[in-house]
């Protein structure tokens, strides 16, 4: 593969690939025209050269196609020159691809830096239901949890309804310690190899282990 080269194209000028498997609705691509229209095109369409000179597109389409919805005349590109389409396509699933997953606690202290949800909501790609669970993750004291009266028999669990597993419990914490009960955290995960689930649920098996160890 020859060295990329950064330049500049008509975002109309440039091929999709025939094998792109990130499916965007409309919706998202109302976010994706709102987040171009916030911040620019700061992240390069990834192209290739054809053997007949045209430009086929690797990674970016969404954001071509947002470009040219825009009215956009030209796109930043990166063109990786002619490779194979075997290397063509594993650069396509890399780009779309996204590697480990967020530190909820260190997300939600980003995102309430620079806005509200329903701020935030209309440019970056998170849904509703994704919000709501990030920002519920560190935003409700201890006194607002509901835990039943001593001597009160918890309900059985309904025979028609799937059993409940998981329950997500929130608390406040001084800032300053945030980044330690994070860090612990981080390294237990890594440490017991809890990978396996959603970052929620590998976080708490997480402090269920420290928890356990404490007791």
């Amino acid at each position: 593969m020859s060295n990329p080269t950064l330049t500049t194209a008509d975002p109309r000028t440039l091929t999709p690939n025939p094998w792109n498997t990130n499916i965007v609705g409309p919706d998202n691509e109302a976010k994706i025209d709102a987040s171009i229209k916030r911040l620019g095109m700061f992240k390069p369409i990834v192209v290739r050269t054809l053997a007949s000179g045209e430009l086929q597109i690797l990674g970016g389409e969404h954001r071509n196609g947002s470009a040219i919805r825009l009215g956009m005349t030209e796109v930043p590109i990166v063109n990786l020159g002619q490779i194979s389409d075997k290397k063509a396509k594993e650069i396509g699933l890399v780009d779309n691809g996204r590697y480990g997953s967020d530190d909820t606690l260190l997300l939600t202290k980003l995102l309430e830096e620079i806005g509200t949800p329903a701020e935030l909501g209309a440019f970056l790609p998170y849904s509703d239901s994704e919000f709501e669970s990030i920002f519920a993750s560190s935003t409700i004291a201890l006194d607002d949890l509901d835990f039943p009266d001593e001597g009160t028999p918890t309900p059985s669990p309904s025979t028609t309804a799937a059993p409940q597993t998981h329950v997500i419990m929130r608390f406040k914490v001084p800032v300053g310690d945030s980044a330690t009960i994070t860090d612990a955290i981080e390294r237990t995960m890594k440490r017991q190899r809890f990978t396996d689930e959603d970052s929620l649920t590998n976080a708490g098996h997480a402090l269920v282990h420290i928890i356990g160890n404490l007791a």
